[in-house]
């Protein structure tokens, strides 16, 4: 998918908006999820905001994580918690769902799994749970 000259992906996706939505939606589908909902705080709300302020930057727009709470270095951050291939996987088909909801359609919401995906299994640090 190409983005059309001097356009960021925060833009193609709608900008603020469009992100604090998908943020909304996206949580509650991690917080029911069996595999990563006891990973999170029962009050998600300071991870909301963190989350949307990442995924701001993230995609290009303005640098709310970076000028709220510094270098994000992300896989430091989620060094305490037991990341599996299984919770990555388990976190991008939340995220793939939640932007079906929000109205991202194909190309875009493909292209936005994907580039989602590198950093999801870039904080894979515990091996796949044996059953």
């Amino acid at each position: 998918m190409n983005l059309e000259q001097g356009q960021t992906l925060y833009e193609r996706l709608g900008g603020a908006e469009t992100i604090r939505r998908l943020v909304e939606a996206f949580y509650p589908r991690v917080q029911r999820n069996p595999l990563l909902g006891p990973l999170f705080p029962e009050n998600i709300d300071p991870v909301l905001e963190k989350q949307y302020m990442f995924l701001s930057q993230f995609f290009g727009g303005p640098s709310l994580y970076s000028d709220a709470h510094g270098h994000p270095m992300m896989r430091a951050r989620h060094l305490p918690f037991p990341v599996t291939p299984e919770r990555a996987e388990a976190w991008l088909a939340c995220m793939g769902e939640a932007l079906t909801e929000v109205g991202i359609e194909e190309p875009l919401r493909s292209f936005v799994l994907q580039r989602l995906s590198g950093p999801a299994m870039h904080f894979v640090n515990t091996p796949s749970s044996q059953e």
